[in-house]
């Protein structure tokens, strides 16, 4: 099956990134204690360029880099248990690994996660159009809002802004990289006319004059415009700011979820809400799961490798992880104490969502949650053999109506390499997966939707509106307030 060609009959083709962190284990703590484990040379340049040349091969969509901006400190009350396990912890900064591995690429692309609420949006724009420029447009920013209090606090905070708070923030930081990405600079401004001595023309860059409850940015731009002007551009909301959020916003949303009917809903209300308010074709809102799998050659093999794994997992990593998540403190439980059955609301209805689908005569302790989260994290663990864990995966596009996966690994790079040698030859014969890349050293969103010349947000999308094109008058090519 040529990239070219239409999927077999009902299916899709899956989008596949990599999904990542500048740290060891990143959703599997403990990891990288695995003699086979080289998630730990995250500070070599060359563990990304390597990881970038292999999935490059494979043919992967991209490689999509989470990030945060503080510790783990809510389990215990303390940020040890995170420093000690290596609990996504210590952890660089990911957008200056980009630009190496797109040197050494020229089709995968690259999607990092930054956050709208400690960073003023004129220095952000700046550095996301110039990233754009050095991977010549494979680039994509996953918008977050951030989560955890130790963020807040080591970034000019007491505490976070309240969550709804944070989402109206967001949105007028949209509001002012579009401007800045889409409205600031003409299409053609940049002239390079060596006989008249013109590098840019004036007239075709211009002030934005952003005066907002939150932000202040007269402009212009830094940075001339980039091959895709606005980044493609993901988000990971599942609250009601956050869903109405992703469905102005998103071209591609991230959930994590550990069975598909979890998010299923969430899924159907973002397209709904982009449909009804927003105008958008809900099929062009890429939905993109976190998943982990642990591949064998047969059934056997693959537990084999899960039970070799397991034997590493840091479970007080994993409290950590799932106390920065969702801000609920483990340890004030007792070590056989049921938790679908505690006072706090918050505790019973989050492990309830985690124990939904497991037998129903099962306890759910501490202990329960921490070996729930070890491997895999905050999504789905599928051990099996590369017919099984397609058949999980066909199983999250039927249900929860899904285009692609982020997928995790639980050692670094033995999990991607099988799933290059196992698991794609399994989706391709299925007509899941394709063969080369749609536009060969085309843009991210080129690849990603498969367009050719579909270089820009879709003309149904909300930056659209900001876009000054080449040969318009900038009377007639008005800011948008």
């Amino acid at each position: 099956m040529s990239s070219n060609e239409a999927p077999q009959q009902g299916k899709k083709h899956l989008i596949v990134n990599a999904f990542v962190m500048m740290c060891s284990g990143h959703q599997s703590p403990g990891l990288w204690r695995h003699p086979d484990d080289q998630s730990w040379r995250f500070k070599d340049i060359e563990h990304w360029v390597e990881l970038a040349r292999t999935l490059e091969e494979a043919k992967f969509h991209g490689i999509f880099i989470a990030d945060v901006l503080g510790g783990y400190d809510v389990y215990k009350k303390s940020l040890d248990p995170a420093i000690i396990s290596g609990a996504q912890w210590p952890l660089t900064e990911p957008l200056v690994a980009v630009p190496a591995m797109a040197a050494a690429t020229k089709n995968i692309g690259f999607g990092v996660t930054v956050s709208t609420t400690y960073e003023q949006p004129f220095h952000l724009a700046r550095r996301l159009s110039t990233v754009d420029h050095l991977t010549k447009g494979r680039f994509a920013w996953n918008i977050v809002t951030s989560y955890l209090d130790s963020a807040a606090r080591n970034l000019g905070h007491t505490e976070q802004l309240n969550h709804d708070e944070r989402y109206a923030q967001a949105e007028e930081y949209m509001k002012v990289m579009y401007k800045l990405f889409e409205s600031s600079w003409r299409d053609d401004a940049v002239q390079l006319d060596r006989a008249k001595g013109v590098y840019t023309s004036p007239d075709l860059v211009r002030e934005i004059n952003h005066k907002g409850k939150y932000f202040t940015v007269p402009g212009p731009h830094l940075v001339d415009p980039s091959p895709q002007r606005t980044p493609l551009l993901f988000q990971a909301g599942a609250s009601r700011a956050g869903k109405a959020f992703a469905a102005q916003h998103a071209e591609a949303i991230f959930t994590s979820a550990h069975a598909p009917a979890v998010c299923k809903k969430n899924i159907s209300e973002i397209r709904q809400i982009a449909q009804d308010t927003f105008g958008r074709d809900p099929s062009k809102i890429k939905v993109l799961a976190l998943v982990t799998p642990i591949l064998g050659r047969t059934e056997e093999e693959a537990l084999a490798k899960y039970n070799d794994y397991k034997q590493y997992a840091s479970l007080e990593g994993a409290l950590a992880l799932f106390g920065g998540w969702t801000g609920i403190d483990l340890n004030q439980y007792g070590d056989e104490e049921e938790l679908r059955q505690v006072e706090s609301n918050a505790v019973r209805s989050t492990v309830e969502g985690y124990a939904k689908f497991s037998p129903a005569n099962s306890k759910w302790t501490k202990h329960t949650v921490a070996e729930h989260v070890s491997l895999g994290g905050n999504g789905p663990l599928m051990v099996g053999t590369p017919a099984q864990v397609a058949d999980g995966l066909e199983e999250w596009v039927r249900e929860a109506d899904v285009d692609g996966f982020n997928f995790a690994y639980a050692v670094w790079p033995q999990s991607f390499k099988d799933i290059i040698e196992l698991l794609l030859p399994e989706l391709r014969a299925r007509g899941l997966f394709w063969d080369d890349y749609a536009v060969p050293e085309g843009t991210y969103r080129e690849n990603f939707y498969g367009t050719e010349g579909a270089k820009y947000p879709l003309n149904e999308h909300v930056a659209t509106k900001y876009r000054w094109i080449a040969g318009v008058d900038a009377s007639d090519a008005k800011i948008p307030e």
